[in-house]
């Protein structure tokens, strides 16, 4: 696999997020003071104490206007830079209704204090501050995300390797590696950059990088990849590729590009709050007009126009997202379903395409006995002779054998003891049984030494390779003795999974870099139409992009070669047994290894978009009703709405949109 180093993206085409640089804590701590601060504000207020029947205010004219300013600043500072952002990038959010809604408010009450006539709006802007900043604290608080992909990546490249100059090893940095160099690689070591290999011979472990479940076999001329696991054999590499340029650094790149370009939609807060915004500039800038135009005057029309702002900005919008929100997250933790993303309930509805990768997420990564084909011997015989001599082997293929026949031998068929055991690197185990000697290994290595092969045998063999499984040989000193079939395991609940995704109506894709006849197998196993094998990390990520294009897609999958389609597509899902970077590249992480659990969160989010859309429903329903009256349509009749019955309007609405939230833990999940 040769890939060619590419210029990263500039920083600067990042896609802006209204929460770059908050904490939960930061939200936290603006609210808990603001809150504070508000108590005094709301007190000398008269439609407050009017509305609640308290006692006069006995304390100072200008204590409103000092807590006001300082609510307005530090409480709502946060907001006033997120909505410079968001105008920046000309998409009006939350951010821009509430620093509209604070600022018009702050500055109209600041001129009344100044002498304007008219009625100061210093408790509307405090609570508002309020309700937002604990609004966004329970958002933040509920779905945390660190965005480690690439660091994790860089942490696995090892940090020194062992260079060979001159007959001697000396130790240095990864980093001081060069094209040409000579580098020795021990058992158990993971490759520090691409190279060939120059002498020796061994396996490696490449699953975390192209998929391919079985360990691969490596000898002079054969390319190792950086970061690969090496298992057997001590070999020598001629370095290739170092640094940015090897297969490893340039997924790092096909990662940092996809953070760069994804596109993130606007969540249905931010839309809502978009619309609102320009309602709120329209409504207030028409009522303003109208009512000079009708001869009022300029406190009157003023005054009906900042009522319109003000109210355009509803306290409950802040609470409608956020509390469904921490009801969802909660849900989706109790049933193993972390939520990495805040956005991630609104991207898993509206799919049309799950595409899921093969290795540790339809199937285990771990290998079973699918057959054992024995020629002059009783299978248990040969199965016996194999576990024997894969004792001493760490293969995945050894293990999967030694349980096999752990669960499947009878107690009157003892394991033989072996004796002069050795491993041949890249080839298998030999050793003495019974003063014979046994090999066991790969099917290759039976015809290197020229043993003969059996019709059965034969057939055998074909059969296994067209269902793309693993054979691996037993032999004796003067003929192939047995075959056994191997194969990646099935998650137990994969076919089910499929079958409630195609009823649902999606359409799985299995996405792998497995040989096509495993593809195919596995495949038609699980009731899989669509497939894509031998597929390279940077081919991953072009598959989701063409799917993509013809419906919003998630992909699911657990390996670093799955990184840049986890962060390509709509939504991504990484299953609990991948590794640390799919884990911080996805959207969703599914703590239980379980592929049921993708419809399960598909179902919450479906159940969860709901009650978003209910919530905004009612968060933004009084203003159909206030905003006119607002605006004074009703006063030739005599009816003008005043602040306290507005702020009765906002308190319904707050309450019922908290209610709501609360009823989305009577959802019924399916699966």
């Amino acid at each position: 696999m040769h890939l060619h180093p590419h210029p990263s993206p500039a920083p600067s085409s990042q896609v802006q997020n209204r929460h770059v640089g908050h904490t939960p804590e930061m939200f936290r701590d603006r609210f808990l003071v603001c809150l504070l601060l508000t108590l005094p504000v709301l007190y000398a207020s008269q439609e407050v104490r009017d509305l609640l029947g308290l006692p006069p205010w006995e304390g100072a004219a200008w204590i409103p206007l000092i807590l006001g300013t300082l609510i307005y600043l530090y409480g709502g500072g946060v907001f006033l830079q997120g909505a410079l952002r968001e105008l920046g990038g000309r998409r009006p959010g939350m951010m821009t209704l509430v620093a509209l809604g604070i600022t018009v408010a702050y500055a109209y009450s600041l001129a009344v204090e100044l002498g304007l006539k008219g009625q100061p709006f210093w408790w509307e802007l405090a609570t508002l501050v309020d309700v937002m900043l604990l609004g966004h604290f329970l958002e933040m608080k509920a779905i945390l995300g660190a965005g480690e992909a690439l660091r994790a990546l860089a942490r696995l490249m090892p940090q020194t390797a062992h260079r060979l100059r001159d007959g001697r090893i000396e130790d240095v940095p990864t980093s001081a590696l060069q094209e040409g160099d000579l580098i020795l690689i021990r058992p158990g070591e993971q490759v520090p950059a691409d190279g060939v290999v120059v002498e020796g011979a061994t396996s490696m472990n490449e699953a975390f990088l192209t998929g391919e479940s079985r360990p691969v076999a490596k000898g002079v001329g054969d390319e190792v990849l950086a970061g690969a696991l090496n298992g057997e054999g001590a070999i020598q590499v001629r370095v290739t590729r170092t640094g940015t340029a090897t297969t490893l650094g340039q997924v790092m790149r096909l990662v940092e590009e996809a953070q760069a370009s994804r596109s993130r939609f606007q969540d249905l807060g931010d839309r809502a709050a978009g619309w609102l915004f320009y309602l709120a500039v329209l409504g207030g800038s028409a009522t303003f007009l109208l009512w000079l135009g009708a001869d009022a005057s300029l406190s009157f029309a003023l005054e009906r126009a900042v009522t319109v702002v003000v109210i355009a900005c509803p306290h409950a919008l802040g609470l409608a997202i956020p509390l469904v929100v921490v009801n969802a997250t909660a849900m989706a933790a109790q049933r193993g379903i972390l939520i990495r993303n805040r956005e991630a309930f609104e991207r898993a509805t509206g799919l049309r395409y799950v595409a899921l990768d093969k290795t540790g997420t339809l199937t285990e990564g771990r290998f079973e006995m699918r057959g054992v084909y024995a020629e002059g011997l009783q299978e248990e015989e040969a199965l016996a002779l194999a576990a024997a001599l894969e004792a001493f082997s760490e293969h995945p293929l050894a293990e999967a054998i030694r349980e096999h026949a752990k669960a499947h031998l009878s107690p009157e068929v003892p394991l033989p003891s072996p004796t002069g055991v050795q491993a041949v690197p890249g080839k298998g185990v030999e050793g003495y049984l019974g003063g014979q000697l046994y090999r066991v290994g790969r099917p290759e290595w039976a015809e290197e030494l020229g043993l003969p092969l059996s019709p059965t045998l034969a057939q055998a063999l074909r059969d296994v390779a067209t269902r793309g499984e693993s054979a691996v040989a037993l032999m004796n000193a003067t003929r192939l003795l047995a075959l056994f079939a191997l194969r990646d395991r099935p998650r137990p609940s994969a076919r089910e999974a499929i079958k409630r995704l195609k009823a649902m109506g999606l359409t799985p894709v299995m996405v792998t870099g497995d040989a096509e006849e495993v593809a195919k197998t596995l495949a038609a196993e699980l009731g899989i139409a669509l497939y894509h094998a031998r597929v390279l990390p940077q081919d991953k990520a072009r598959i989701v992009r063409e799917l993509k294009s013809q419906g919003p897609t998630t992909f699911v999958g657990d390996g670093i070669n799955d990184a840049p389609a986890l962060l390509e597509a709509d939504l991504g899902v990484a299953i609990g047994a991948g590794t640390h970077v799919a884990m911080e590249s996805a959207d969703v992480v599914l703590v239980k290894n379980d592929p049921l659990d993708v419809v399960r969160l598909l179902h919450l989010a479906q159940a969860t978009r709901r009650k978003m859309l209910q919530n905004l429903l009612w968060a933004t329903g009084y203003n159909i009703l206030a905003l006119p009256l607002a605006a004074g349509v009703a006063y030739p009749l005599g009816l003008l709405l005043p602040p306290a019955l507005a702020a009765l309007f906002m308190s319904l609405s707050t309450v019922a949109v908290a209610l709501n939230a609360l009823l989305l833990r009577r959802a019924h999940l399916s699966a």
